[in-house]
């Protein structure tokens, strides 16, 4: 029954801790919330999965590479200029997460 109930939480407990990263929370709301929690300037909306899916299927490193380089109307960096790499994969997952 333990078991059970163990494999029933991780989902839910794997959602917590992707939504619960401070740091991730503080880059979204000071640059990409701007554009992507209302979908502005065509931006993909955040936890819409049809925004999101035909540019996950181009792979993560394509999409941090155009965040990186800034495509359409997104600058350079989305005006995260000290995010790294990995805070952009980051954000990315956390944006495409259905909500």
């Amino acid at each position: 029954m333990k078991k059970l109930l163990l494999v029933g939480l991780l989902p839910f407990m794997a959602a917590l801790a992707q939504a619960s990263d401070p740091a991730v929370d503080q880059h979204y709301a000071k640059t990409c919330a701007l554009c992507h929690a209302t979908g502005a300037a065509n931006a993909p909306k955040t936890g819409v999965a049809s925004d999101w899916a035909p540019r996950l299927q181009k792979g993560m490193d394509t999409l941090v590479q155009s965040v990186q380089n800034g495509l359409n109307a997104m600058p350079p960096k989305g005006m995260c200029m000290n995010c790294s790499a990995d805070d952009f994969k980051a954000l990315i997952e956390y944006m495409s997460a259905a909500q």
